[in-house]
């Protein structure tokens, strides 16, 4: 049987070395838009306090998933679907024009979401969803500290990602203001309590943080970028956390059912009989999408053992907690999953 995988974060790749161990005479093809590695996105977020991140964050490098058997197709972009033909069109560094599947996974994740307000202004800001965003982030603030100097940044978006990129750049002595439209700090994971403790928190290792705001546009003049909200503030450049959004598009253009996520069965199983889909991507019955590596792996093994036939009953999802990665907080109560 031929598995192909698209995506290489912890859900493509641990489904691929799972399923290795269960089929090791099936043929598995790993196809990715990535070029360094299998690296840890929770670590992104701490790209600033850590000096070797670049290295740190890759936890397995392609070549070792090739010594276990695993083809691995990098630098590569699947452009289509071809549901009739149960084959992926491919663009990219690798040969490979075309790939057919017996079974085809669906494992991208998401991208960083931009409001549409936003997006004209795409030179003027970062994201951070990638190890490619991290390099270019960390490349722009060298060019700062080459000169002795910190960069001094506003981040839009007061969530998860939002607060932990702006501890992690307060930390590293960067000048940061987080700008943030809701009356209290990570308003869909916190309790109100922990919100407040969260705020302070940042405030205490220099973090301006501004609630209420209602981000108008952003400018450019004379090398800064002003953020407009009910005033005009000037940074040396924006980072967008507001957010993301699972990677629909390839599943839309193939026909397959949508929503949120890429909708599955309690099996893991799209719309056609010959598609999976796998972590952030994946919308199940229930209208959740679990976007978080506890649950992502849970699902990635099940479906291991599902496609190997050593597993009848459908997915559930496992208890788990998440938690913030800011510096010097610690939630008492509960986060919302």
């Amino acid at each position: 049987m031929q598995i192909v995988i698209i995506g290489s974060g912890v859900a493509g790749v641990s489904f691929a070395e799972k399923y290795r161990t269960l089929a090791p005479d099936d043929e598995i093809t790993l196809v990715t838009r990535e070029h360094d590695g299998y690296y840890s996105r929770p670590l992104l977020s701490r790209g600033f306090s850590k000096a070797d991140i670049e290295q740190s964050i890759i936890l397995k490098p392609f070549e070792r998933l090739r010594e276990n058997n695993i083809n691995v197709l990098c630098g590569a972009e699947v452009t289509a679907i071809n549901r009739a033909e149960k084959s992926i069109a491919i663009e990219g560094a690798c040969q490979e024009k075309s790939l057919p599947y017996d079974k085809l996974i669906l494992a991208q994740g998401s991208a960083a979401f931009v409001p549409p307000p936003f997006r004209p202004y795409g030179e003027l800001f970062f994201c951070l969803n990638s190890l490619v965003d991290l390099k270019a982030l960390r490349k722009f603030r060298q060019s700062f500290l080459n000169q002795n100097q910190h960069p001094d940044w506003a981040i839009i978006g007061g969530g998860l990602i939002g607060c932990e990129v702006a501890s992690d750049l307060a930390a590293a002595g960067d000048k940061v203001t987080l700008f943030h439209a809701m009356d209290r700090l990570m308003e869909r994971q916190l309790a109100a309590e922990d919100s407040a403790s969260l705020l302070k928190v940042l405030q205490d290792s220099g973090v301006n943080v501004l609630l209420n705001q209602a981000v108008q546009a952003f400018i450019k003049e004379d090398g800064k970028v002003c953020v407009r909200t009910d005033v005009t503030a000037e940074f040396d450049r924006l980072i967008v956390a507001c957010g993301f959004k699972a990677r629909t598009e390839l599943a839309e253009q193939a026909g397959l059912e949508t929503g949120r996520g890429i909708k599955v069965d309690p099996y893991l199983q799209t719309s056609d009989a010959s598609i999976y889909a796998l972590g952030d991507v994946a919308e199940l019955p229930n209208g959740k999408l679990y976007a978080f590596v506890l649950p992502i792996r849970n699902q990635a093994l099940w479906l291991a053992e599902f496609l190997a036939g050593q597993q009848q009953a459908p997915w559930t999802p496992p208890i788990f907690t998440t938690k913030a990665k800011v510096h010097g907080f610690e939630a008492v109560h509960p986060y919302n999953v």
